[in-house]
């Protein structure tokens, strides 16, 4: 397998680096923690998990700007593709193969409304993906409970990496992140979607003795703008 290169840019943003560049749910300007503006970021793709601010962020003026494909749940689409950038909907259980990306959409247990809209666009459901980049399976959970399917998940697409909310009240906290990784089975896990903002701040370090103590699953906690290769 050739390799890849995951960069975490804060809360749930991340840039994945092979032949081609997938960004997903670039919430960069109003994010304390990015470590990047948006204008720094030139992906091929973005995929985007469901219309919160915090998710679809600076999806459409970095689209805008490259020209790169948007791939989102339907309704998410449909309103982006309203602001004059074109983007591709798909749904939960389908497989879209772009510029030689597989991304399979999964279930997400949260809320999907368009802030941006001010309310008038039917935002679908929340989602997650499966990253099929250069031979690795990658599971960015997107925002979520933890759910018993997650087990499913984990036999169908067997991911090498998961990438997790850990932040609690509007995502699993470190408890049910913890059985999340019981069900997904995944050899690493990075935590994502804490501390970005103080009603979600949640000690890492906290989640890694949980996991660990559990489970031969790797943590690996990372600050905004380091990066680790598949």
């Amino acid at each position: 397998m050739a390799g890849v290169k995951i960069t975490w840019l804060g809360h749930s943003a991340f840039l994945f680096e092979a032949e081609k560049k997938l960004l997903i749910d670039p919430f960069i300007s109003g994010n304390p923690l990015a470590p990047c503006s948006p204008e720094e970021l030139n992906p091929d793709i973005i995929a985007v998990t469901h219309g919160h601010r915090d998710h679809l962020g600076d999806t459409i003026e970095i689209g805008k700007r490259t020209g790169c494909r948007i791939i989102s749940i339907h309704e998410v689409a449909n309103y982006i593709k309203s602001k004059g950038v074109f983007a591709e909907g798909m749904g939960k259980g389908g497989t879209v193969n772009v510029e030689g990306i597989k991304l399979t959409m999964t279930e997400a247990l949260h809320s999907s409304s368009i802030d941006a809209s001010g309310f008038s666009f039917d935002g679908g459901s929340p989602a997650g993906f499966i990253i099929l980049i250069n031979g690795h399976s990658i599971y960015h959970a997107g925002d979520t409970g933890v759910f018993g399917d997650m087990q499913l998940i984990g036999e169908l697409y067997e991911p090498e990496l998961a990438l997790l909310p850990i932040g609690d009240k509007f995502t699993m906290g470190i408890k049910e992140a913890t059985k999340a990784v019981e069900l997904i089975q995944p050899k690493i896990v990075i935590p994502m979607h804490y501390n970005t903002f103080d009603v979600i701040k949640q000690d890492p370090e906290e989640f890694k003795r949980a996991v660990e103590a559990k489970i031969d699953t790797k943590i690996v906690i990372m600050k905004p703008g380091e990066s680790i290769k598949l």
